[in-house]
C-alpha cells in the first residue's frame, strides 16, 4: 500500500489524505488498532484460562476477517488506543492468575504464536469447513495408490476423510494442550517455599 494508490482506490488526489493523516505509517497504526478494536478483552477478574481461550478465539475471528492483518499486528512502534487496551488487559490477566513477569512474556508470546501461525496456515489451505476436505484429499490419496506414502494414506483415510472432519476443530486441540503447558507453571501456594516451578 502506498498514499498514491490509495488516493487512486478512493478517487481522490494523494495530497488531499495529506490533510487527514501524516504518512502510511499513521494509515497503517489506525487500521491495525481497528482490528484490535473487534477483539473481546480478557478479564482479569475472570479464570485466566478460559480467559485466555476466549480471547484466542476473538483474535482467530478477527484475524479470518482480515487475513492481510496477520503480518500487521505486531508491526507498529506507534500502536493505538485499542492496540494498548489489548496488550494491558491481556497481561493483565496472566499476571492476576500468579505467573511471574517473565513466564507472562512466555506465555503471551507462545500464545499469539500459535493464534497467528493457526491463523496463516487456516488461511493458505485450499478447502475450508467442515466435509470441505474430501474434495481435495480424495484425488491426493489416489497419488498415493503405489504404497510409497502408508501413513499419509492412513491419516487421510483415517481422520481427514471421515464425515464431520474440520481442519478448525485442530485449533481447539492445540491451544488447550498449550494451556495445559502454562498451568503447571503457575506456583502453587502450598508447595514449599523452596519450589520454583519450571521457567519461572
Amino acid at each position: 500500500m502506498t498514499i498514491r494508490s490509495l488516493a487512486i482506490s478512493m478517487g481522490t488526489k494523494p495530497m488531499s489524505l495529506y490533510h487527514y493523516v501524516a504518512n502510511k505509517d499513521e494509515i497503517l497504526d489506525g487500521i491495525v488498532d481497528m482490528v484490535f478494536d473487534e477483539i473481546d478483552l480478557p478479564s482479569p477478574e475472570g479464570e485466566w484460562r478460559d480467559e485466555m481461550y476466549r480471547r484466542a478465539h476473538a483474535v482467530r475471528r478477527a484475524l479470518k476477517g482480515h487475513p492481510w492483518a496477520v503480518g500487521l499486528l505486531e508491526t507498529r512502534a506507534s500502536p493505538g488506543a485499542a492496540t494498548l487496551r489489548h496488550h494491558e488487559a491481556t497481561l493483565a490477566t496472566l499476571r492476576a492468575a500468579g505467573f511471574s513477569v517473565q513466564m507472562t512474556a512466555h506465555a503471551y508470546a507462545l500464545l499469539d504464536s500459535y493464534i497467528y501461525g493457526a491463523a496463516l496456515q487456516e488461511a493458505a489451505l485450499p478447502f475450508h469447513g467442515p466435509d470441505a476436505a474430501p474434495e481435495v484429499a480424495t484425488s491426493i490419496v489416489e497419488l498415493f495408490s503405489d504404497g510409497q506414502y502408508p501413513h499419509l494414506v492412513e491419516i487421510a483415510t483415517e481422520h481427514v476423510l471421515k464425515p464431520g472432519y474440520d481442519f478448525a476443530d485442530e485449533f481447539d486441540f492445540g491451544l488447550n494442550v498449550i494451556l495445559d503447558g502454562l498451568a503447571r507453571s503457575i506456583p502453587n501456594p502450598k508447595d514449599d517455599a523452596t519450589h520454583q516451578p519450571p521457567g519461572a
